[in-house]
């Protein structure tokens, strides 16, 4: 096997032996297979939609597929099974449609005539001849920019699926991520095209995360500053992991009246700010982080804890038998919930213990989506123009168990008081729980939701530079931005397309960016990898 598409492959160059992640050999070989399926799928969708073809169920599992090779997504051979031949049946079914409207079907390549062996075996063999499909005779460069491309389309593929579950799509989404898989066998194309097409994926990603924040806005509600408690109450409970909307609405209604408390995990904390969602007076509070301690967390928690989308490596068995996995998330073991019908995790919630006595551990303050902090853009504008708040840094991304993250703590621990610290994804929770204050009732700390709500942080900023006549890059604003996997990328990807520049990010650098390109990026972006919170504030505030 070789992967490097995660900030923690192995020795920062790749996974050759075992995924860091946990990922076994077996089941790195069945996702590049089912990849290479996707871009056999990708030429005739590509081509047929020249013609008018458009098939919305291609359309939406290309998004499923790609999401479950995400990291810590799937690690269930069976289930990559089925995928890899429902692609195949899909493949020919758009193959058809696409000859019968008159257009090209006549493909060179293994994936355009690719055929699916019957045993799990036979595919996993398929997948260790095959490898990625990425273009290793164009050049280390290109290769770089199509693994860069591919990494961030899976990262739009995440976000695209929880949007069309909840009734946002958008054409636009499927058609890139058609045409840049199908042409990662395009010998015609040069450095300069797949630069274009890598830097498309941060504007198709902006596109993609627009719709999901419209998706989640539009049936829940703009958040609303809310204060969510971080102990728990005495009685059953439940968990609730990943990121997912759509599913923690369907359990919250599944167990209303059942006397079961439901707690929030990694991501789905800024779930709490949501109307339509913190009305259910069983949804009580947050549990435990995102990445430190949530194997011990999780063998701890003493109801069932279902995962809505990649958080965690491969349970331990100790423990599994508590765990539920839903739509494209999966492990061998673990049980999947069918239809979001959650009987079976509630039933197991219902015979576990629960939580014996209340507990109080204080409590965070989320909601400040978009919505929120525009609404008091007017009282933010005067706090910088009479110097109340000299600096906004943007502190987010992914988390992950590498001890240099503590780095991101110290950041903002160190930060001045007059600094304004925004806050999104996982990475907050390296200190989520800090107490910092407020600079004239603004709170110094502002968490603006998920990954996916970069989107309320690109918003802001570019309110905030229309209100001061400048452009983003003049603000008095840093990224300082933490990854992990695919999503991560897409999020960089959109922030290079909208050029914003002097990004630090870390805690290392992609293993997949070749020296060239990621010249190419500092000259262009001056991205520039994170030195230590001392040095990075005193270079920004001009110490």
């Amino acid at each position: 096997m070789f992967c490097n598409q995660c900030e923690q492959t192995a020795k920062g160059t790749g996974c050759t032996v075992s995924g860091v992640c946990g990922k076994k050999p077996e089941v790195a070989a069945l996702q590049d297979l089912l990849i290479t399926f996707v871009k056999g799928l990708s030429l005739y969708a590509h081509e047929g939609r020249k013609k008018g073809v458009e098939d919305q169920e291609v359309n939406r599992f290309t998004t499923e597929a790609l999401f479950t090779t995400l990291t810590n997504v799937n690690f269930d051979a069976e289930r990559f099974q089925a995928y890899i031949h429902r692609c195949a049946e899909l493949t020919k079914r758009i193959q058809e449609k696409t000859a019968d409207a008159g257009g090209n079907t006549d493909f060179m390549g293994p994936e355009a005539d690719l055929v699916p062996t019957a045993d799990l075996d036979g595919l996993i063999k398929q997948g260790e001849e095959l490898g990625l499909p990425v273009d290793k005779e164009a050049g280390e460069d290109i290769e770089s920019f199509q693994r860069t491309t591919l990494f961030g389309i899976k990262g739009v593929s995440a976000y695209a699926y929880h949007a069309y579950l909840l009734g946002q799509e958008d054409h636009r989404v499927y058609a890139y991520i058609h045409e840049a898989l199908a042409a990662m066998g395009d010998k015609n194309l040069g450095l300069e095209d797949w630069i274009g097409l890598t830097l498309k994926c941060g504007e198709i990603n902006l596109l993609t995360m627009e719709l999901l924040d419209r998706a989640n806005t539009e049936k829940y509600g703009h958040p609303v500053p809310t204060e969510v408690p971080l102990g728990h109450k005495k009685g059953k409970c439940m968990l609730v992991s990943g990121h997912d909307l759509k599913d923690l609405e369907a359990l919250l209604k599944q167990t209303e009246g059942k006397g079961i408390y439901i707690y929030t995990h990694g991501e789905m904390l800024p779930t709490h700010g949501y109307p339509e969602l913190k009305k259910y007076e069983h949804f009580y509070g947050h549990y435990g982080t995102a990445w430190q301690n949530q194997k011990k967390e999780f063998a701890q928690f003493p109801g069932s804890i279902v995962m809505t989308t990649n958080c965690i490596q491969k349970p331990q068995d100790s423990y599994s038998e508590n765990i539920f996995t839903v739509g494209p998330v999966g492990w061998p073991g673990v049980k999947h919930i069918e239809n979001e019908d959650f009987t079976p995790a509630i039933e197991k919630a219902l015979e576990m213990q629960g939580f014996e006595e209340d507990q109080d551990k204080g409590s965070v303050l989320v909601g400040f989506g978009h919505n929120a902090v525009l609404g008091v853009a007017g009282k933010v504008i005067e706090a910088v123009k009479n110097g109340d708040i000299k600096h906004f840094f943007l502190v987010g991304g992914c988390d992950g168990a590498k001890p240099g993250r503590s780095y991101y703590t110290e950041f903002v621990e160190k930060a001045p008081d007059n600094t304004v610290i925004l806050t999104l994804a996982c990475g907050k929770f390296r200190f989520f729980d800090k107490k910092l204050g407020d600079i004239g009732g603004i709170p110094r700390l502002l968490d603006m939701g998920q990954c996916n709500d970069a989107y309320s942080a690109i918003k802001v900023a570019v309110a905030l530079a229309e209100a001061f006549d400048c452009g983003v890059n003049d603000l008095p604003l840093s990224m300082i931005l933490s990854w992990y996997e695919q999503k991560a990328c897409a999020i960089l990807l959109t922030l290079l397309h909208l050029n914003v520049k002097d990004i630090r990010l870390g805690p290392s650098l992609p293993a997949f960016i070749t020296p060239n390109v990621l010249d190419v990026l500092v000259k262009n972006f001056n991205i520039q990898p994170i030195k230590t919170a001392d040095e990075d504030l005193a270079e920004i505030l001009a110490w």
